[in-house]
């Protein structure tokens, strides 16, 4: 199928992939009375005397504003707002498809953090969620803290945090089956934007030990500024702590793990022929992998993931952020914090019993029935015992 021509038929159809459904009666004079003038006065003085009663008295419980400026939309890069909204509206359907979460497409016309950070917080009190979607980094990082300190719901950028823990179950699993540990392994990133840097962060909460991050001016190392922006530089105080220098070729020499965030063909089969025995690669370069499985298995490597629905073990957001906000929402959370994205990359990790697990299945498919719920309630969990529920 020619997926684009036919995708660009279906919108002409659909004409949006969105419609308001509502869930009150308006066929007679007193159901009229009841869902407006005069009878909704009294819910309004409700939530006026306690702004909590919102939850309860309107669909702010179970909606999510899905919120971009444009800049970085899937592969197709700055596009701007209007052009993202399909993307955007995609994303919706996938909460109420994934996560039965109402979610509402904002595609906001500017890319500037003040007005972007002022624009969702004043927003904030309609919605019992905020998703950031395809801000371009480093400015998403900013955007992202700021709200978080701003807004008394959970903000997520999912293409940071929703990626990075399908990539920690992948890789708990992909770890089982080749017989190492979190701890031990050597790991290398190469990519440090939105997805590679929120990566970076889980798997050091979650024990790794040993990771080199890479990106294009190659191993981002302390000192070493040349090409480097100040998120690199950031990230490199962080980690390297051996002082390694050079390019991704001598930071996967003697590595056990590749996870690629970055872009097509980047890695070669005779680079993996310099990695450890058993190495996995995560190869997330979207369409085109940094490699793709059958090289990188020519090189040696024992398990093979991309981002792509045609291969085995595809990286796919659907399978974390429904269930996320959905155990989220259920917590009334204020936040989305590192205990719940820890639990909810081991609810996942955990749907597939250590007997199961192969170099072909170590993370479930997207369309795997258990998926939200058991997401949802290990992130509902989380919120409870990190503190964040409030109800």
């Amino acid at each position: 199928m020619d997926y684009a021509k036919e995708s660009l038929r279906l919108h002409y159809e659909w004409k949006g992939k969105l419609e308001v459904t509502p869930r009150a009666a308006v066929n007679s004079r007193e159901a009229l009375s009841l869902a407006y003038t005069p009878g909704v006065a009294q819910p309004c003085l409700e939530i006026q005397k306690d702004p909590d009663k919102s939850y309860e008295l309107t669909r702010r419980w179970n909606t999510v504003a899905v919120i971009t400026d444009g800049s970085a939309v899937l592969g197709l890069g700055n596009i701007g707002p209007e052009a993202g909204m399909p993307v955007m509206e995609g994303k919706c359907v996938l909460f109420k498809a994934f996560g039965d979460v109402d979610a509402i497409p904002l595609c906001i016309r500017s890319q500037d953090v003040e007005e972007v950070v002022k624009t969702v917080s004043l927003l904030a009190g309609s919605f019992g969620g905020i998703n950031l979607e395809d801000i371009a980094a480093p400015r998403c990082f900013e955007i992202e803290t700021r709200l978080k300190g701003l807004c008394d719901i959970p903000v997520f950028h999912d293409d940071q945090h929703g990626t990075a823990i399908i990539a920690l179950a992948g890789l708990t699993n992909a770890l089982k089956v080749v017989g190492k540990r979190m701890d031990e392994v050597r790991i290398v990133i190469n990519g440090v934007g939105a997805a590679g840097s929120s990566v970076y962060r889980l798997l050091m909460r979650a024990g790794a030990k040993h990771i080199i991050l890479c990106d294009k001016p190659g191993i981002l190392c302390a000192g070493v500024t040349e090409g480097m922006t100040s998120h690199m530089a950031e990230l490199a105080a962080l980690t390297n702590q051996e002082g390694r220098t050079g390019k991704l070729a001598d930071a996967l020499a003697g590595a056990d793990v590749f996870l690629g965030f970055s872009a097509p063909g980047l890695v070669t089969t005779d680079m993996v022929k310099t990695m450890n025995r058993d190495a996995i690669i995560f190869a997330c370069a979207n369409p085109t992998p940094e490699i793709f499985p059958d090289d990188a298995k020519a090189g040696g490597a024992a398990v093979v993931s991309t981002g792509r629905s045609d291969y085995p073990n595809q990286i796919n957001n659907v399978l974390a952020f429904p269930g996320i906000f959905r155990g989220a929402l259920d917590a009334r959370a204020s936040d989305i914090n590192d205990d719940m994205k820890l639990a909810a990359a081991a609810a996942l990790a955990g749907l597939i019993p250590d007997e199961e697990l192969s170099a072909d299945y170590i993370i479930p498919a997207a369309f795997d029935p258990r998926v939200k719920d058991a997401v949802a309630a290990a992130v509902k969990q989380a919120a409870y015992d990190s503190g964040v529920a409030r109800i």
